[in-house]
């Protein structure tokens, strides 16, 4: 490829109008279950932004819901469980996910790889630590007091229920690799709440399962966070072959965390979208001085795309850094 290859997560959607008027009055998770409506999310921003990778369109929590689990996500709020998990008792909840719990799944990423022809599709799935979080919170927390009591007070059944999401995560991959699907990434959005002891000891080992579980597939493989700067060599010890990196980190000294042999991913803080076009040339060459020396770079935003951003916005950044990284 002669230039630096972009995608944006949270890109399907969200900021895109033609994305609001096809979900209308749809609920969230329901619109993940249609594989003709998730084809068509995954696609927009692809059109629109010319970007290089489209981004399965699902949420982290569809497995779970595929296999039972009493949840919804509720609009201004996020992921909702009916019953959260916090005894032993509770683990017979999570069964085993296979295929057929998510045909649309493998239905939507065959519309998907038949219309992308040689752009990539990049599968998409939630890190265990991140979906326990939900389930014993039972729902957004700042400060997962819940699941970290387990965590420290019961180690052995936190172990287990890592495990478990460890292979209901792999398991959703699994069919998205299957399907199709390019790539794959895989989003610890909560691991930032974790010191880095306590994610080598009571994380690190469910998520480098799931990266195991997929390695077979030979196909690249993504693992992100939000605020886990002190955590990137750690996350790149999990197995994943490149290491997204929010925007708090800059990517050479990301890079020297993070150790040789793994390419990095990011890392535009999104909010500087808002702040004109001169500012975010800026910024962007910024992250691409950056990247130079990097073994492998995809240019992404330092977390996803923010609702109320202008989507021309994005369009001329991935055509800035499609023009800047082929000098």
């Amino acid at each position: 490829m002669p230039h630096t290859p972009v995608w944006f997560m949270r890109q399907a959607g969200r900021s895109l109008p033609e994305y609001h008027k096809a979900r209308e009055g749809i609920p969230m998770l329901e619109s993940c279950t249609r594989p003709e409506l998730v084809a068509e999310i995954t696609l927009q921003p692809v059109r629109r932004h010319h970007v290089d990778a489209a981004i399965y369109f699902s949420d982290i929590v569809v497995p779970l819901k595929a296999i039972g689990i009493d949840l919804d996500i509720k609009p201004g709020v996020g992921p909702v469980v009916a019953h959260p998990i916090r005894t032993r008792a509770d683990l017979a909840r999570l069964r085993d996910l296979t295929p057929e719990d998510v045909s649309y799944v493998t239905e939507a990423v065959g519309l998907l790889t038949a219309e992308l022809g040689p752009t990539p599709l990049i599968g998409f799935a939630g890190a265990p630590f991140t979906l326990a979080s939900y389930l014993v919170e039972g729902g957004p927390s700042r400060t997962y007091e819940n699941a970290k009591a387990i965590m420290y007070g019961d180690p052995e059944l936190w172990a287990d229920l890592l495990d478990r999401l460890a292979d209901i995560t792999a398991a959703f991959l699994k069919v998205q690799i299957e399907a199709g699907a390019s790539a794959v990434q895989l989003f610890d959005s909560w691991a930032g709440a974790l010191a880095p002891a306590d994610y080598r000891r009571s994380v690190l080992p469910a998520s480098a399962k799931v990266f195991d579980a997929v390695a077979g597939y030979g196909v690249p493989r993504i693992h992100f966070g939000v605020g886990t700067g002190e955590l990137l060599k750690l996350m790149g010890e999990a197995g994943a072959d490149v290491v997204g990196v929010d925007y708090r980190v800059p990517l050479d000294e990301a890079a020297r965390r993070v150790g040789p042999g793994k390419a990095l991913q990011g890392n535009l803080d999104p909010a500087v979208l808002f702040a004109g076009k001169d500012a975010v040339e800026t910024k962007a060459r910024e992250v691409l001085d950056a990247a130079a020396g990097l073994e492998g770079h995809i240019f992404n935003l330092g977390h996803g795309v923010m609702p109320s951003t202008d989507p021309d916005a994005l369009t001329r950044l991935a055509e800035f850094v499609h023009t800047e990284s082929a000098r």
